[in-house]
């Protein structure tokens, strides 16, 4: 009996003991990539004003600290009203590890935006690295 075995996108079937590889596509790449970004990094783009920098959490976590000149849009705002919440490119996205900041910077990349950057370590990475937060 045929059997088929699908690997790293590459199909081995194996039919009579001869095995057989056809190329079959299972990743496609965009051309774009989110650029991850360290704490000091960003911190050096926020204190020149170059970059927007937007906290995607929800608003108690806000309130417990957030990056200096950062403003709150949670996630589910912004899939929601992706253009309004980003009136301007050039953004870094920033929630508690990283996770959701790279779902936001996705979304940002969607609508268009294209200087889009992923702060490594959300919020918990910008305290480890000695830089301090904001409380409102």
């Amino acid at each position: 009996m045929p059997r088929s075995v699908q690997t790293c996108g590459l199909k081995a079937d194996s039919r009579n003991g001869v095995e057989r590889l056809a190329q079959r596509p299972s990743v496609r790449y965009s051309g774009r990539v989110i650029q991850s970004i360290l704490p000091v990094q960003a911190r050096e783009l926020i204190d020149r004003g170059e970059l927007d920098v937007v906290d995607v959490r929800d608003s108690r976590e806000w309130s417990s600290g957030h990056v200096p000149g950062a403003r709150l849009v949670p996630l589910d705002r912004l899939r929601v009203e992706p253009t309004a919440s980003l009136p301007r490119d050039g953004v870094i996205f920033v929630c508690a590890a990283g996770m959701r900041s790279q779902t936001a910077a996705r979304v940002a990349e969607a609508n268009g935006l294209r200087n889009v950057y992923n702060l490594v370590g959300g919020t918990r990475g910008w305290q480890n690295a000695g830089l301090p937060l904001e409380r409102s």
